[in-house]
């Protein structure tokens, strides 16, 4: 089971890399193909029959990787104990550690580095898959936010991010999210586009997004671009914030029920009541 686990989790990072993002084992030849057969194995076979992958399980090494972004100067290593996921704690020896490593970067980004590391860690904690959570969701979005502000110019204005305009907001509904790509996609565009909301995963899919009357109208524009089964755009409509205190970055959702609170929370709940959503499904 716990082999199994960790081919679903290694697929699921490969899988949802974008452009310029890299996986690699960081093992002796021999080991590295061996985990390279068994992730080829994998995504060949039916995952209940992971468990007769040709390897005896006394044969394979511990899994350790690494994730990088092109251009970033840091790269994180990670490592798989032989029982993981079973008794992952963050303080247990079966948990997986996750290591910082670049050349020529101070102390002082090491340290912060470490520290979001360690944070981020903490909070993924008692999710199905902790590391992909971890790396897709926090660290490889950091670290294109980290390289987007040092090509950024400090003394010309992003187009994407105008000092005064009109805020819009936008609700769009699909039979379902499920894929990691997509999820990776609408993170990322909510950090490019300075978007603030959150996605509601699985069956079915809700899309909440709220920011700039252009990067919402290109957020709606680029999640139109790819395939979706019976997506709707609900509305794009112009709102005021305010003096608004409820401005957040992106997250993810499991259940309408949260979709409800959330924008009960914000004062927006109307906006989905009277499309249906949480009360008589979706429409």
């Amino acid at each position: 089971m716990c082999l199994q686990r960790q081919l679903q989790e290694l697929q699921l990072i490969q899988h949802s890399l974008l452009p310029g993002e890299s996986f690699s084992f960081t093992l002796p030849p021999e080991d590295s193909r061996i985990w390279h057969s068994l992730l080829d194995s994998f995504s060949s076979t039916d995952a209940t029959s992971a468990s007769t992958i040709a390897i005896g399980p006394t044969s394979i090494p511990q899994a350790k990787f690494e994730v990088r972004v092109s251009d970033a100067q840091l790269r994180f290593e990670v490592h798989f104990p032989e029982r993981y996921p079973e008794d992952t704690d963050i303080d247990n020896a079966q948990a997986p550690s996750v290591s910082v490593n670049g050349d020529d970067i101070s102390r002082e980004k090491h340290y912060k580095w470490r520290a979001f590391v360690q944070q981020k860690l903490s909070e993924v904690q008692g999710n199905d898959f902790p590391i992909y959570q971890l790396i897709c969701m926090h660290l490889l979005p950091k670290i294109h936010e980290e390289l987007s502000g040092i090509m950024d110019s400090p003394d010309e204005q992003d187009p994407k991010r105008p000092l005064e305009t009109a805020y819009y907001h936008a609700l769009l509904t699909s039979h379902h999210l499920v894929s990691p790509a997509k999820r990776r996609s609408l993170q990322r565009w909510s950090s490019e586009l300075s978007i603030c909301g959150f996605a509601k995963v699985g069956y079915p899919g809700v899309i909440y997004a709220q920011g700039a009357q252009e990067n919402v109208e290109e957020f709606v524009s680029n999640i139109k671009s790819m395939q979706w089964l019976a997506l709707k755009v609900r509305f794009v409509e112009p709102i005021d914030l305010g003096s608004d205190e409820h401005h957040q970055s992106w997250t993810e959702f499991q259940k309408v029920g949260e979709v409800v609170e959330e924008m009960k929370r914000w004062g927006r709940d109307r906006y989905i009541t009277e499309m249906g959503i949480g009360s008589l499904g979706l429409k």
